[in-house]
């Protein structure tokens, strides 16, 4: 059987994967460099806002694949962060109240304000999503890093909570962290 080439004009494929891991380094290199080059205030909740203005499926699309060690993949990140707290902040809270006992060096670093009602987590969630164009990212990366440590600590301590739900929170903790410490060897792409 002999297909003509119009045949495959027809068929309608998906994104090319290339095209897409560009398309996220691309912009995830503007969003976290370029940003930090303006002097507007406005950018950084113009970054905040991303996820609502344009859909976090719209981001997912995006930055979803990208590597836990590229610049792409550390935005996603920071987004299902935040997209997690303002979806359940009540739950949020209690994980990171438990966990602030066992992990306190974290909670430090997090910078929760005490005592951490769904209020005190959105609003610092929304402070660290805001460095990523007002402040050194590396910092953004350790913040959020160790809000992730504290809320896995958190969920280990509760006994209706899966072992693999902590362990994808402890995950994220770990890659946040890791690439926080590239940002600051100048190795995160």
């Amino acid at each position: 059987m002999r297909l003509e080439a119009a045949f495959f004009e027809e068929i309608e494929g998906g994104q090319d994967p290339a095209l897409v891991s560009e398309a996220a380094d691309r912009a995830a290199h503007l969003l976290v460099r370029g940003a930090r080059r303006t002097e507007d205030p406005v950018v950084a909740d113009r970054v905040l806002r991303l996820a609502e203005t344009e859909g976090i499926e719209t981001i997912a699309e995006v930055f979803s694949g990208a590597p836990a060690d590229s610049l792409a993949g550390c935005l996603w990140r920071l987004f299902v962060l935040r997209q997690w707290v303002y979806a359940d902040p009540g739950l949020a809270a209690r994980e990171y109240d438990a966990g602030r006992r066992s992990a306190q060096v974290a909670q430090v670093v997090a910078g929760v304000a005490d005592p951490p009602g769904p209020a005190e987590l959105k609003a610092m969630v929304d402070e660290v999503l805001r460095g990523i164009a007002g402040s050194d990212f590396a910092d953004v990366l350790f913040r959020a890093a160790a809000f992730a440590r504290v809320v896995a600590s958190g969920r280990a301590s509760r006994e209706e909570v899966s072992d693999p739900e902590v362990q994808r929170m402890l995950l994220l903790s770990e890659q946040l962290e890791a690439a926080g410490h590239q940002e600051l060897a100048g190795t995160l792409g």
